[in-house]
């Protein structure tokens, strides 16, 4: 459950894995890409489009984390994820029974509200934080999936599986936990979990597909993975930063218990040193 210690320490060690995912394998790998002897020296070695990108990207992914709070909040949402809140004052329904017991004082009333709203703040957020992430995993994981597919090279496909399955294995940990916070419905739930589970393999297929016709040494081949890699890497570290870590660790659960905080830095510093040794090898 999502108010469990281990459950907090747990998220915290797949935020390190995403958090090292993007500075030590994404965004290195698009500096490869665009820094390649086989790309010409005019534009992409007079600019650093990788970091220019990464820095766009980080923005876009501000924007719509701020866009859609605000979306949803003049939308409204309700906790099943299907309807909204203002079906509830059509029905009649005010959620907080302060109309029918007509005992409670109207402060005690506005303390229940201010209670409502933050909690349903709170799970705007986490819904909000859980379509982004997953965004940003889907598109590096059909990049990693098609650069597996289209090798064939064993030197490159081995090391390439090792790093897949220990990065997807705590990412999907790190995404899972921000899906169950979102408190959505088992429906959802599958769409997202599927999304999650067939972009690499769906990548692999297409790689392979593509392996006669496609080069990861043509200058096509080299642009394309290079900005699609620079933009995942500064959605993955703005997510993993602003998102994850620091929604977390500035949160009550965390600030209230030195303890617990002081395991789940521990859990970070695992998480991402973990995947910043495999950079050795992938």
């Amino acid at each position: 459950m999502p108010d469990r210690d281990l459950f907090v320490v747990v998220k915290a060690f797949a935020s390190g894995v995403i958090l090292a995912t993007g500075y030590m394998h994404v965004l290195p790998d698009s500096f490869n890409a665009l820094m390649s002897n086989c790309l010409p020296v005019n534009p992409w070695k007079k600019f650093p489009f990788t970091t220019f990108v990464a820095m766009l990207s980080a923005i876009l992914t501000l924007m719509t984390d701020s866009f859609a709070m605000s979306y949803y909040k003049k939308h409204g949402i309700n906790r099943k994820g299907g309807g909204v809140d203002g079906e509830k004052e059509k029905n009649g329904e005010r959620g907080l029974g302060c109309v029918e017991n007509g005992g409670l004082h109207v402060g005690h009333c506005d303390e229940l509200n201010d209670g409502s709203n933050d909690k349903d703040s709170m799970l705007l957020r986490n819904r909000v934080v859980a379509q982004v992430l997953e965004i940003g995993i889907v598109v590096h994981s059909v990049v990693i999936g098609v650069s597996m597919g289209a090798s064939s090279n064993q030197c490159t496909i081995r090391p390439l599986i090792a790093a897949l399955c220990f990065h997807q294995l705590f990412e999907g940990m790190g995404l899972g936990g921000c899906i169950l916070q979102a408190e959505y419905g088992m429906k959802t739930k599958a769409i997202l979990v599927l999304f999650f589970s067939t972009t690499t393999p769906f990548g692999i297929v297409l790689g392979i597909g593509l392996s006669n016709v496609y080069s990861d040494r043509s200058p096509t081949a080299l642009i394309v993975v290079g900005l699609l890699n620079a933009s995942s890497a500064g959605l993955l570290n703005y997510m993993a930063l602003v998102d994850l870590l620091a929604a977390d660790f500035m949160g009550p659960k965390l600030q209230g218990s030195m303890r617990l905080q002081a395991w789940s830095y521990i859990a970070v510093l695992l998480g991402a040193g973990g995947m910043s040794v495999m950079a050795k090898w992938a």
